[in-house]
């Protein structure tokens, strides 16, 4: 498994500039929470037993425990930001999801985050991280997540670790 600074420095590589990566900031929590809709309009239920309770858990909540314990392997600080943030995501899908709706607005809600996301390349010049590597559509909210971080001035020592690998990576793309 790549580490944190290798995954954000391939994926600031390509989110350098200022508009991008606001448009980014917009586009992946749309295309997320759209996502969770989704997931929650799959019909599968999965029900453990743990120790004497009985715990259900949804495709929307096996997706976000097997994410977050990935985040959390990568870097626990960002990861609990993560969580923070999908908790409320995954209770409003849930909650778009018992819409009649509910598949037209995810797929109209996909469709803007994605826009966004196009639009903020356009910004860049440089193709999303994610077509040279999968596991990049991951990273997307572990990057936002840390860019929040670097602008509250936390893991100020992570940042001046990636940003210059990132723009090491960019200038060979640009080459």
């Amino acid at each position: 498994m790549k580490s944190a600074v290798e995954q954000l420095a391939t994926y600031k590589s390509v989110h350098l500039n200022a508009s991008n990566i606001k448009s980014h900031f917009v586009g992946i929590p749309l295309i997320i929470w759209s996502l969770f809709v989704v997931l929650n309009l799959i019909p599968f239920n999965l029900t453990v037993d743990l120790a004497g309770f009985a715990v259900s858990m949804d495709l929307a909540n096996i997706f976000t425990l097997v994410v977050l314990i990935y985040y959390f392997k990568l870097h626990f600080r960002l990861a609990l930001g993560l969580l923070l943030f999908i908790l409320p995501v995954n209770y409003t899908a849930q909650l778009a999801a018992q819409t009649d709706m509910a598949l037209w607005i995810a797929t109209g809600v996909f469709v803007i985050g994605w826009i966004f996301q196009l639009i903020g390349h356009q910004y860049e010049r440089a193709k999303p991280a994610f077509v040279d590597d999968i596991n990049q559509l991951l990273i997307g909210p572990f990057f936002l997540m840390a860019e929040i971080y670097f602008a509250l001035g936390w893991e100020s020592e992570l940042n001046q670790t990636i940003t210059p690998l990132a723009r090491e990576k960019r200038a060979i793309l640009d080459s």
